[in-house]
């Protein structure tokens, strides 16, 4: 990757007990610092502008991408816990963000869209979202973006794989890539 890293790449794990899990190295503790210290950065920025937590964020930016999604759908795309979804619609929709309407298939469920207002509050809040994300990419090289989303599309597989989740359960833009080669840097 671009720039020197301070360690040294993790190594394969080991099965023997005695060794210590040490968590600057484990890809699951990684992976979640990294996440949550990105999702911070972007929290800091609506949080205060607008009142919303990581998990309303998370949920409006779903249903701005795929307006009509029930709860349960949402939940699924984001691997957020069903009522961690449940309390953030519940916030959303007291503050008139989220529109709640019957599915005309299943009464028993209902569709999710964003509000006009939810709508506004999305559009200002996904330039300040792209802009860091594009300040977190633009310190590693094309083929390092490359390499990164290949990589993420490979973790990803393997964790719903063993899930008992398919590529053909998620969302289009979150299936495994099925081209080997890299793919083309986000924009």
């Amino acid at each position: 990757m671009a720039g020197d890293m301070a360690d040294p790449p993790a190594t394969a794990a080991t099965d023997t007990p005695a060794d210590p899990l040490l968590l600057e190295r484990f890809l699951p503790y990684r992976l979640s610092v990294l996440s949550n210290l990105v999702s911070g950065r972007i929290a800091a920025h609506y949080s205060q502008r607008f009142g919303l937590g990581i998990p309303e964020w998370r949920v409006m930016a779903v249903l701005a991408q795929a307006p009509g999604l029930s709860a349960a759908e949402v939940a699924a795309r984001t691997a957020m816990d069903k009522v961690a979804v449940s309390r953030a619609v519940a916030v959303l929709r007291r503050t008139g963000r989220l529109e709640r309407s019957g599915d005309t298939q299943d009464r028993r469920r209902s569709r999710l869209r964003l509000s006009a207002a939810g709508a506004a509050v999305y559009d200002q809040v996904v330039p300040v979202a792209r802009r860091l994300e594009r300040e977190l990419l633009d310190s590693l090289t094309p083929s390092d973006r490359d390499a990164l989303d290949r990589i993420l599309r490979v973790l990803l597989s393997k964790v719903q794989s063993a899930a008992g989740r398919t590529a053909e359960d998620l969302p289009e833009e979150s299936r495994p890539c099925q081209d080997p080669s890299p793919a083309s840097a986000a924009s």
